[in-house]
């Protein structure tokens, strides 16, 4: 059976026995909270469990790293609509010990998908429209300097309102301890 049919299959009895009915909350955060964090496979249960996250509580956006690298992305825009649509007051870039973004190298990426399938023809295109592909597929020296670098961005964005706090936080993926990196409410 495929991981697509196995899904399935597990969606259906989950709602034919309405196991849905303890998630019903919302589309506005209770806590008024915006959390940035990394798509890390060991954050998914033990973010909120460590910060006192329930269901509705919070927006979460996940990005490899929780790296927010271009002002007018995605990930910077998800932040925006969750303060201006949703009713966030403060946002929380929340990073992880041990990251896979550490020290991430664009060669080993290029060459994994070179690989797979992705062909010379490709990369070409790519770079001769000026698209340089180690410049983007880079991550950070370490995990604290991510944060502050993703708290950065979205601390000068232009359209961030003024007095909004940006938090930076660290989290050991093994314990859930957090560590406070940047303090928003100090840089007011």
């Amino acid at each position: 059976m495929s991981r697509i049919s196995e899904i399935l299959d597990y969606n259906r009895k989950f709602v034919e026995d309405k196991e849905y009915e303890a998630y019903i909350t919302d589309k506005f955060p209770f806590k008024k909270l915006a959390i940035v964090t990394c798509m890390d496979t060991r954050l998914v249960e033990l973010l909120p469990k460590a910060m006192n996250l329930r269901n509705g509580d919070a927006k979460l956006i996940k990005i490899a790293g929780a790296i927010i690298n271009h002002p007018f992305g995605s990930a910077m825009r998800s932040v925006l609509v969750a303060i201006y649509e949703l009713g966030a007051e403060e946002v929380i870039v929340v990073g992880h010990l041990g990251c896979g973004m550490t020290g991430l190298n664009a060669n080993q990426v290029i060459s994994s998908m070179k690989k797979r399938g992705i062909s010379d023809d490709v990369f070409n295109t790519l770079e001769n429209s000026g698209i340089k592909l180690e410049n983007w597929l880079h991550g950070f020296d370490n995990e604290k300097d991510g944060v502050i670098h993703t708290v950065d961005i979205i601390k000068k964005h232009p359209l961030l309102p003024p007095g909004l706090p940006v938090h930076g936080m660290l989290i050991d993926p093994t314990t859930g301890k957090l560590e406070l990196v940047v303090n928003g409410q100090e840089h007011i």
